[in-house]
C-alpha cells in the first residue's frame, strides 16, 4: 500500500504535531484528524501511514479511530447531520426527527444523499445538549429544541448553501451550549 500524499505534503505539520507530545503515540488523534481533513474520511492507507509514523500496529490505530464517532471511515457528505440518539433526546422526539430526515432526504441513517451533500447519522452517545432536546448537529454546530418544522428549515437552508453556523440563528432555533 502506498503512502498517502499528506504524509509528505504536510510533513512540517506532522512534525509540529509530534513536537507537542512527549510520547509519539499520543499524536494518534491529531494525525487521524489531519488525514480526515485532507481526504474527507480516513482510508486504510491513512491507518497504515499513521501506524508507521507512530511505530504502532495498524490495529491499534484502527481501534482509536473506530472508538470515536467523529472519525469517518468512508466518504461523507459536505454536511453531516448527527441526531442525538441518547435517552433524553430519544424521549423528546429524536426518533420522529430521524424518520422525517430520512423521508425528506430520501436516505437511511448512515447514508449520503446521491448528490453527496448530506450524510445522516445518529449517535448512541449524548452530544451534551440535553437542555435542548431533541438536538442535532450540522457539521458539529448544535441545533436544539428541533421540531419537524425546524428540520425542514435546516435541510432547506443547507440546500441553499447557507453556512451551518447561521442556521440556528436564522430559524430561531435556540443555540445549545455543549457540556
Amino acid at each position: 500500500m502506498s503512502k498517502p500524499d499528506w504524509v509528505t505534503s504536510r510533513a512540517a505539520e506532522v512534525q509540529a504535531i509530534f513536537a507537542r507530545y512527549p510520547q509519539k503515540k499520543s499524536a494518534v488523534m491529531p494525525l487521524l484528524h489531519l488525514a480526515q481533513e485532507v481526504r474527507g474520511h480516513i482510508a486504510d492507507e491513512d491507518i497504515e501511514a499513521i501506524a508507521e509514523l507512530l511505530g504502532m500496529s495498524p490495529a491499534w490505530v484502527e481501534s482509536v479511530c473506530s472508538f470515536y464517532s467523529l472519525f469517518h471511515r468512508k466518504p461523507v457528505g459536505k454536511y453531516v447531520i448527527t441526531v442525538c440518539g441518547n435517552i433524553t433526546c430519544g424521549l423528546s422526539g429524536a426518533d420522529e426527527l430521524v424518520r422525517q430526515l430520512e423521508s425528506k432526504l430520501g436516505i437511511k441513517v448512515g447514508e449520503t444523499t446521491p448528490d453527496g451533500l448530506i450524510t445522516l447519522l445518529v449517535t448512541g452517545e449524548c452530544i451534551a445538549a440535553c437542555d435542548g432536546a431533541p438536538a442535532l448537529q450540522v457539521n458539529l454546530e448544535y441545533c436544539g429544541n428541533v421540531t419537524g418544522e425546524r428540520v425542514d428549515a435546516i435541510i432547506d437552508a443547507i440546500k441553499r448553501g447557507e453556512d451551518p453556523r447561521a442556521i440556528s440563528d436564522r430559524f430561531g432555533i435556540p443555540p445549545v451550549k455543549a457540556g
